[in-house]
């Protein structure tokens, strides 16, 4: 599967303020949704606990932990061969267009490695105890490794796969229509990896590659905001209801990340 760049979002993602997949252009609106949350709110006649805040805040200054923002360097979990095997996949799932970089380009590679050296590769917040047997999709991933491991153990199987398939080529040195062959066999389940679950694998790479392509800078993907400037996305303006309602129309002022935009920092004297 190629993710094919969407046109401009629609109006209801513009406004609701979080780039979405067209799943939402059917169905229930999210606008429309949050008005009717809105409205029950309102006219309910069900009394509601509140509480009255004196003296001091409900919160502590400084209690969170923003995130700590990602720097070019070495890859930090990949191996040289498995970071350039992840971002040539990347650049297929995503290949680049005349208006917009592709995967690699717009760093998703240096995102997935990222998270893998972090908390979410070692599955610290998933539950991973027994017992462990393949579920239906709703239950979502049932596998004993921790996404680092399943990372591993994919590339590796991948890369025996290729190297037995185009005489003794990797991955990175295939053509890329075979290179989108192969991929499209993992989506469908018709490309079995020696110890890996395929497709499993190429589920796991397109939902990470997604992430980084759409998640803040500060994580190291959507290198320069290009996903988001792709869909309109303003990012984390600080209010941009003025143009909530102004359908059909491309949002002027460029997205704003996390950390604000590049020129707004002053360099040192």
């Amino acid at each position: 599967m190629i993710i094919n760049k969407p046109p401009l979002s629609s109006p209801d993602d513009v406004g609701s303020g979080m780039p979405h997949p067209p799943r939402f252009q059917s169905g229930i609106r999210r606008r429309e949704l949050m008005l009717t949350t809105a409205t029950t709110l309102l006219f309910s006649t069900n009394s509601v606990l509140a509480g009255i805040v004196q003296g001091s805040l409900p919160w502590e200054q400084n209690a969170g932990a923003p995130p700590t923002e990602v720097r070019p360097g070495p890859w930090t979990y990949f191996t040289a061969e498995e970071g350039a095997a992840v971002e040539a996949l990347v650049d297929r799932l995503i290949p680049a267009d005349p208006q917009t970089p592709g995967g690699k380009d717009a760093g998703c590679a240096v995102f997935i490695d990222r998270q893998l050296a972090g908390s979410y590769g070692t599955a610290e917040g998933l539950y991973m105890r027994g017992p462990f047997a393949e579920g239906t999709p709703q239950q979502g991933d049932q596998s004993p490794l921790s996404p680092a491991a399943r990372y591993r153990q994919a590339l590796a199987a991948l890369d025996k796969y290729c190297r037995a398939t185009y005489a003794g080529k990797s991955f990175t040195q295939i053509p890329d229509n075979e290179k989108d062959k192969l991929l499209s066999g993992l989506e469908k389940g018709q490309v079995h990896l020696e110890g890996a679950n395929g497709r499993a694998f190429f589920e796991l790479l397109l939902q990470n590659t997604r992430e980084g392509f759409f998640a803040d800078p500060v994580y190291g993907g959507n290198r320069n905001m290009v996903g988001w400037k792709m869909i309109g996305y303003p990012g984390a303006r600080y209010d941009y209801r003025d143009w909530v309602e102004r359908h059909n129309e491309r949002y002027p002022l460029p997205p704003v990340g996390i950390s604000g935009r590049p020129e707004w920092v002053r360099k040192a004297d």
